[in-house]
Parts: structure tokens; sequence; C-alpha cells
């Protein structure tokens, strides 16, 4: 859900600054691409960390 409002606002943002469609997209794009990659890497770190201390 994060990643998604993040494109959102990005696109929107894009097209406020006077960007065209297409770059507007892709730049939501990368947005979304760079949220998803973030969170994911927060997950496993602390998931990892999680089963360290199970041990």
């Amino acid at each position: 859900m994060l990643a998604i409002t993040v494109a959102a606002g990005s696109g929107y943002l894009s097209r406020r600054d006077g960007a065209s469609y297409p770059a507007a997209i892709a730049r939501a794009a990368a947005a979304f691409a760079a949220t998803v990659t973030v969170v994911a890497t927060l997950l496993t770190a602390t998931m990892a960390g999680a089963s360290l201390a199970m041990q």
C-alpha cells in the first residue's frame, strides 16, 4: 500500500512540475520500484534479526 501511495504522489508531483505523461509514469514506476525494494530489504533484515534472537 505504501509503494502505491508513493508512486501516485510521485506521478502527481511530476505532472505538477510540467513533465509529460510518459515521463511522469516513468518517475512513478521508479518510485514504486524503489519503495518496494526498501520495504523488502527492511522486512528481510527484521526477519533475520528475529530469527537470530530466537536461537
